[in-house]
């Protein structure tokens, strides 16, 4: 269903991203990473929630505001993205993920 090659979906890059939560409509941060990469440093403000459990959990995220998915390197996140997108949700994916990331982290 989501392949290798499956197509790209919209996307904000890491610096649009710290640029948008600094202002008045700040996406909700998805992080699909597992507990302890979650846990190991985040983004601040962002949401725990692994990409195995998300199918099952989606009536727990907000459908009035865009939601920008982060994992470690980006390919769970496109994953993830991609499951939210065909849920009718405003989702995208952040390339490159957290080894991308170059704001504020919390542990």
């Amino acid at each position: 269903m989501f392949g290798l090659f499956a197509p790209q979906g919209p996307q904000m890059k890491p610096q649009e991203l710290a640029t948008r939560l600094a202002g008045e409509t700040a996406p909700l941060v998805l992080d699909v990473r597992e507990p302890a990469e979650y846990a190991s440093g985040h983004i601040p403000g962002s949401r725990s929630m692994p990409l195995l459990t998300l199918p099952a959990r989606l009536q727990e995220l907000p459908r009035d505001r865009a939601i920008v998915v982060v994992c470690l390197s980006g390919g769970r996140s496109a994953q993830a993205s991609r499951i939210l997108l065909q849920a009718g949700y405003d989702a995208l994916d952040m390339p490159g993920g957290m080894m991308a990331w170059r704001g504020p982290v919390e542990r």
